[in-house]
């Protein structure tokens, strides 16, 4: 990268992995002597495994949420050059059904907001959700400094959708997305009544059966 920027890399991560971050010195900083690396974890200091003459590698493994978040790696000579590593996980959609609820959870690693603020998406539009106006539906809730929830009450097929939520930092802000799938009671009722339908079938057939079996033996 440049010098006095940072290069970013965004990762996305389907599963549980084992993975390895690198810094590697481009040639057209060659010239540069003496350099002290710094490997980040958001604001706190790991320490970097496997050096060679110009690059600079961690191994992680990702087992869960708790590991995701911001990586950096700084150079510090002459000049200083950085890049940052945003780990994140595959979205999955969270799944309710009507009349229940649901919970949505957002964290921030490394760094503390200021603020949380939720929203919800109707058509392009997003809506801040003031949970104030609205208690009977929306519960927001800031558990610790980084890690805020949103509670839906009462889900209808209205409230499926995409929610964002948003985090203010000193400079600037964050997103992140969740997607919440309403499903209707009959979804997981459905295999059931399969199953109740061909066990009718079968028994009316079983019935039709023995009244023909009892008309043939009279006629005999």
């Amino acid at each position: 990268g440049v010098s006095g920027t940072s290069v970013e890399k965004n990762i996305t991560l389907d599963s549980a992995a084992g993975i390895e971050l690198s810094c590697r010195l481009d040639n057209k900083y060659s010239h540069l002597k003496s350099l002290q690396v710094t490997w980040k974890r958001g604001n706190e200091t790991i320490r970097h495994i496997n050096k060679t003459e110009n690059s600079w590698s961690i191994q992680l493994w990702i087992l869960d949420n708790s590991k995701l978040g911001s990586y950096s790696c700084t150079l510090k000579g002459e000049e200083e050059i950085s890049a940052v590593f945003l780990l994140q996980g595959k979205e999955k959609p969270i799944i309710s059904y009507e009349g229940d609820t649901a919970v949505m959870i957002c964290k921030s690693f490394g760094y503390t907001p200021i603020a949380w603020t939720w929203y919800m998406t109707n058509g392009s539009e997003q809506i801040a959700i003031n949970d104030s106006l609205l208690a009977d539906k929306y519960v927001i809730n800031r558990i610790s400094a980084s890690v805020t929830h949103l509670k839906i009450l009462k889900l209808t097929k209205e409230d499926d959708g995409v929610y964002w939520c948003e985090a203010a930092f000193e400079l600037g802000k964050s997103k992140g997305k969740l997607q919440l799938k309403v499903l209707s009671l009959m979804v997981p009722l459905k295999p059931f009544l399969a199953i109740v339908a061909e066990v009718v079938i079968l028994v009316t057939i079983v019935f039709l059966y023995e009244i023909y079996s009892k008309k043939k033996e009279k006629r005999a």
